[in-house]
C-alpha cells in the first residue's frame, strides 16, 4: 500500500483559481455608506472650541503654547483650512462615509466632511510619498484565533504615518509630522439588526504629546447616500 509523503494533503490545487487578495480574503465588510453618531466630547466635534481648549489630550508644553496661538484668519490666508481634516481627525468629525475597494489592494474612504480621500493600502507602496493631510495608511487583516459568532471575522489595522502638521481639534490642537495614528476598524451588529462601525484610534506624537491620545468614533450603517453632501474643508 502507497503512503502518501508528509505534509502532501492528497488534493490537487483548485484549476484556475483565483489568487487571494486583501478584498477577497476580506476579515470584515466595511464596504457602504456610514454615518457619525457622537455621543460624546459633544462640545469638541460639532463646534470649534475656544482657543486652547484641550481637556483629555495629553499635550506637552510646547503643545499647548502652539494650541493657544491659534488663528483660523491666519491658516485661511496660508491655504490650510485643512489641518482639522488630516487622517488624525477626520474619523472624529460629524461626517458621513462611502467606504469602497479601489481595486484588490486599497480600501477607499471618502468623507463629505472637507471632501478628502483615505487610501488604506494593503499591498506594497512607496515608502517616503510627500507629507499630505491623509499620509500613508497601511492596513492588514486580524482576525481571531477561534470565532465567538457567524460573521465575525475579525478586524481592521490600519497604520498611518507621512502626515502633514494638523489639528486634532479645530480650534488649533496640533499634531506633527512626526504622528503616528493607529487604528483599529470593528464591525458589529446590533439586537435590533442595526450595523454598526468602531473606529478606535490611537494618536502618538512625541514633538506635542507626552502619552498616546485614545479615542473612537462610531458610525452607523445606512442604505444608502441620499444625504451624501461633500462640503469643502473650514477653518472655522
Amino acid at each position: 500500500m502507497l503512503m502518501p509523503c508528509a505534509g502532501f494533503s492528497g488534493a490537487a490545487p483548485a484549476p484556475n483559481a483565483a489568487p487571494v487578495t486583501p478584498r477577497s480574503a476580506a476579515a470584515l465588510d466595511l464596504t457602504g455608506e456610514w454615518v457619525s453618531v457622537i455621543t460624546e466630547d459633544w462640545k469638541f466635534r460639532m463646534a470649534s472650541p475656544v482657543i486652547g481648549a484641550a481637556e483629555g489630550i495629553p499635550l506637552n508644553n510646547e503643545g499647548k503654547r502652539l494650541a493657544g496661538l491659534w488663528d483660523a484668519q491666519k491658516d485661511i490666508a496660508a491655504g490650510e483650512q485643512c489641518r482639522a481634516y488630516g487622517a488624525a481627525n477626520i474619523m472624529r468629525q460629524p461626517t458621513r462615509l462611502r467606504i469602497g475597494w479601489e481595486d484588490d489592494d486599497t480600501l477607499r474612504i471618502d468623507t463629505d466632511a472637507g471632501t478628502q480621500t483615505r487610501r488604506l493600502e494593503f499591498g506594497a507602496v512607496d515608502a517616503q510619498p510627500p507629507l499630505s493631510w491623509q499620509g500613508l495608511s497601511r492596513a492588514q487583516w486580524q482576525r481571531p484565533a477561534v470565532r465567538s459568532e457567524p460573521g465575525t471575522g475579525g478586524s481592521l489595522k490600519v497604520v498611518t504615518t507621512r502626515l502633514k502638521p494638523g489639528y486634532l481639534r479645530k480650534n488649533g490642537v496640533p499634531y506633527s509630522e512626526e504622528t503616528v495614528l493607529t487604528e483599529y476598524y470593528d464591525r458589529f451588529a446590533a439586537p435590533n439588526g442595526d450595523s454598526w462601525l468602531v473606529i478606535t484610534q490611537e494618536v502618538t506624537d512625541p514633538k506635542y504629546m507626552t502619552r498616546p491620545y485614545i479615542t473612537s468614533a462610531n458610525f452607523k450603517k445606512i442604505p444608502n447616500g441620499a444625504g451624501w453632501n461633500p462640503t469643502p474643508c473650514s477653518a472655522n
